[in-house]
């Protein structure tokens, strides 16, 4: 299927480079070879495309070059300003990965100012009903619950296909792919740090209590979580602490980029779910529209808490709880809203029976219906 950000790609190729970036499989080699039907492409796992990599040997006759897992080359950086500084994006230059291009520290020059970065997520509601207006929403919310919004299990639709592709997506990322960006030699004990963060989605994670589960110090722990983040498995929400008095919390939360690995607690996956289509919204307007968007919690130590608080430009814009069933406003809005102004108050139920909305500019909202059109424009109260 088309997917959102293939026209600004489209536009941004042809005034500087464009990396890539997301997780395995989420559709990152199938939309550069969707942009044009005139490409070479070159994938640095490949031993025949090394060779043809270290010899700069590719037909520069072609539109647009695309260079696959380019990151797990020595010095990447600096053979790629090399190449852009000599001859320019004729052909045009696109470089995807599937880790963080900052993972690898020791990278030789900057690239700064001769490219454009994206980031590439799963399938969400919005993009595919954005391609498929006439689907229905319901059963497309229900593909996705239960096969994730990778591709590939998203679009067959089954979820025993899901379960069995799931099970070497991971082993895949874990067992070659990070052994590869570092040296590790406990895989296992990284398996299961990850099993155990399934059963911790949505709460708070104190390194320190997972260093003693695993029977490991906390910086080892801590280290591990990066190294997760970089291979884009999980993404890391850190609590929102300025101008509010009372303490907070400050250990962060972790969530899947498949949501479906919270699948155990039904309340949880539905918030990881709600936390994957914020940060893809809000790395869309870090990267196209240029706007500082960051994604934020709010819990107290007595249990006052927000989902999700969303700063734009470092502004709250919005407070967001994920509910399923509770249609009434949580008391947590009227604790916090005394240390905002301006900003919007949602909370999105999944089994809702009518919208509603509250003299303090709480509104009661469809989680299904708002997935669809996720909107975190400028946001007013009231």
């Amino acid at each position: 299927m088309e997917r959102a950000l293939e026209p600004f790609v489209l536009q941004d190729l042809k005034q500087k480079l464009v990396l890539l970036t997301g997780p395995r499989q989420c559709g990152k080699t199938t939309l550069a070879k969707q942009l044009t039907p005139n490409y070479d492409y070159f994938n640095y796992d490949a031993a025949e495309d090394r060779v043809a990599l270290l010899h700069k040997s590719w037909d520069r006759h072609k539109q647009l070059i695309i260079f696959d897992e380019l990151h797990k080359m020595p010095q990447w950086k600096r053979w790629l300003k090399g190449i852009y500084d000599k001859e320019g994006i004729s052909p045009q230059l696109l470089v995807t990965g599937s880790a963080k291009l900052d993972t690898y520290k020791k990278v030789g020059d900057s690239l700064a100012g001769r490219y454009f970065q994206y980031h590439m997520h799963p399938i969400d509601l919005k993009e595919f009903m954005r391609f498929n207006p006439k689907a229905n929403s319901a059963e497309a919310f229900a593909t996705l619950w239960q096969c994730s919004g990778f591709p590939e299990p998203f679009l067959k639709g089954s979820q025993v296909y899901y379960k069995r592709w799931r099970r070497s997506h991971l082993d895949i990322i874990l067992r070659q792919d990070l052994i590869e960006l570092q040296t590790i030699s406990d895989i296992k004990a990284i398996e299961t740090l990850v099993e155990l963060l399934k059963q911790r989605v949505g709460a708070t994670v104190s390194y320190a209590n997972l260093a003693r589960d695993l029977e490991r110090d906390p910086k080892t722990i801590k280290r591990w979580l990066e190294l997760l983040e970089n291979m884009y498995v999980i993404f890391r929400v850190i609590p929102y602490a300025k101008n509010i008095t009372r303490g907070l919390l400050k250990e962060p939360k972790y969530y899947f980029y498949d949501h479906t690995y919270a699948e155990n607690n039904p309340g949880a996956q539905l918030e990881n779910l709600v936390a994957c289509a914020l940060l893809k919204e809000a790395d869309y307007l870090n990267d196209v529209k240029g706007i500082k968007t960051e994604l934020r919690y709010l819990r107290t130590k007595d249990g006052k808490e927000i989902d999700f608080l969303i700063l734009q430009d470092n502004k709250p814009t919005h407070l967001i709880e994920v509910k399923s069933k509770d249609d009434k406003p949580s008391n947590a809005f009227a604790y916090y809203e005394k240390y905002f102004s301006n900003v919007k108050l949602l909370q999105l139920v999944k089994e809702l029976r009518r919208e509603t909305t509250y003299p303090n500019g709480v509104e009661i909202r469809s989680l299904v219906n708002w997935l669809i059109k996720v909107d975190l424009g400028c946001a007013s109260k009231g």
